[in-house]
């Protein structure tokens, strides 16, 4: 970075950051809040997940679930090592702290944090049984491969790139759910339980994206971290998950 140019306009020009010796106390905080959510997020949903595993109809889908499992785990914790280097408890932070913790079904909080954590909204509500997980995964899976593409171009450089090597596993943790729901639909009853799944899954893993014309959004466009609003996500995601469930022949 110039010594003569403001962090912002760095940032804004597509300058990137390498240490936490060179970012400032703001960027700090936002980079921290940024990760802590993510963090906090892949933990509650492996936690909520894994109960889900004894409810699969078979060993494929347990060891889907299982993978799905570990890997989210994985992820947070490559997350919380560069936390871990802006001083962040670690050790603490990822033991001491009920994951599983839920609201109850018919909870309605929009968007809005909950508890002691950072976890997105929609990772406060519970699994009722295989297809409620199945579509879950599905429909939010769709939703975290949007908003981690997006974070591969964050302009903290090692986050960036633990981005980068998280999103195919990602990705292909939605693939598993696509499969999973689709041999739901070819069983009896079964396009009619998905639906029902889908009508409770779908405002509540869109609350994800947070509000439209967000001021947080502009705050982290100006330090690099974000790059496309909040709405235009959303379009991507319903667009996304339109195609996924026509082809299953669930909208």
């Amino acid at each position: 970075m110039s010594d003569t140019m403001p962090i912002e306009e760095y940032l804004l020009k597509g300058g990137v950051l390498t240490s936490p010796d060179n970012v400032t106390p703001r960027y700090r905080g936002e980079l921290l809040r940024l990760m802590a959510s993510f963090v906090d997020s892949e933990l509650a949903g492996a936690a909520g997940f894994a109960d889900a595993i004894n409810d699969a109809p078979g060993i494929k889908e347990r060891i889907a679930s299982a993978k799905i499992v570990l890997e989210k785990t994985d992820h947070a914790g490559r997350v919380l090592e560069i936390m871990g280097s802006f001083g962040a408890d670690t050790g603490r932070y990822a033991v001491h702290h009920p994951w599983d913790a839920r609201l109850t079904r018919d909870a309605d909080i929009g968007a809005a944090r909950q508890g002691g954590d950072m976890r997105l909204s929609v990772f406060h509500y519970p699994l009722h049984g295989w297809v409620d997980a199945v579509v879950m995964n599905v429909l939010m899976g769709a939703a975290s491969t949007i908003q981690l593409r997006e974070l591969t171009h964050a302009s903290y450089q090692p986050l960036a790139e633990v981005f980068r090597a998280i999103l195919p596993r990602e990705a292909h943790h939605t693939e598993l759910g696509i499969e999973g729901l689709r041999r739901i639909a070819e069983t009896e009853g079964g396009v009619s339980q998905a639906r029902e799944a889908i009508a409770y899954w779908r405002l509540r893993v869109a609350a994800s994206f947070g509000h439209s014309g967000s001021a947080r959004y502009e705050t982290l466009a100006r330090f690099g971290l974000r790059h496309t609003p909040n709405e235009a996500l959303l379009t991507e995601w319903q667009a996304a998950v339109d195609a996924q469930l026509a082809a299953l022949n669930l909208n």
